[in-house]
């Protein structure tokens, strides 16, 4: 595997960024657990969770696919727009009081990597099935 590592860690480190923001706003509006009804915390830990939920398995997907032997460019591709879309995600919720487009295009382009890695790796299944039979 040469191409999702790197995507990989680029998320870890952007996750980590997104982590930091949580416990600073903790500090900050003096939350101990929860989000104390503060709005800004609740951005913040709701663009920190969001990303929780969605990249690991979108990873998982892009990387199955890189084991699949797909194309090289696809995985970048698939990498690169799930990192775009993670970043304007999480910098609207984690940085921004209001930030439609980041959340917007954000949203739009991870559910787009999810849908084909998804799709990709449904039909890799599939084909690799019919072989056996």
């Amino acid at each position: 595997m040469i191409v999702t590592p790197l995507y990989a860690g680029l998320l870890g480190l952007w996750f980590f960024v997104l982590s930091v923001r949580v416990v600073q706003g903790r500090g900050r509006f003096g939350i101990n657990l929860g989000d104390g009804g503060n709005v800004l915390m609740i951005r913040r830990i709701r663009g920190h969770a969001n990303f929780v939920e969605y990249v690991p398995l979108t990873l998982l997907l892009i990387a199955i696919l890189e084991f699949s032997h797909f194309s090289i460019y696809l995985i970048h591709a698939l990498g690169l727009a799930l990192l775009i879309g993670r970043v304007l995600h999480g910098y609207a919720f984690g940085f921004t009081e209001h930030s439609r487009f980041g959340r917007m295009w954000g949203t739009a382009l991870s559910f787009l990597v999810l849908l084909i890695a998804a799709g990709l790796c449904t039909y890799q299944g599939l084909r690799a099935s019919a072989l056996w039979y």
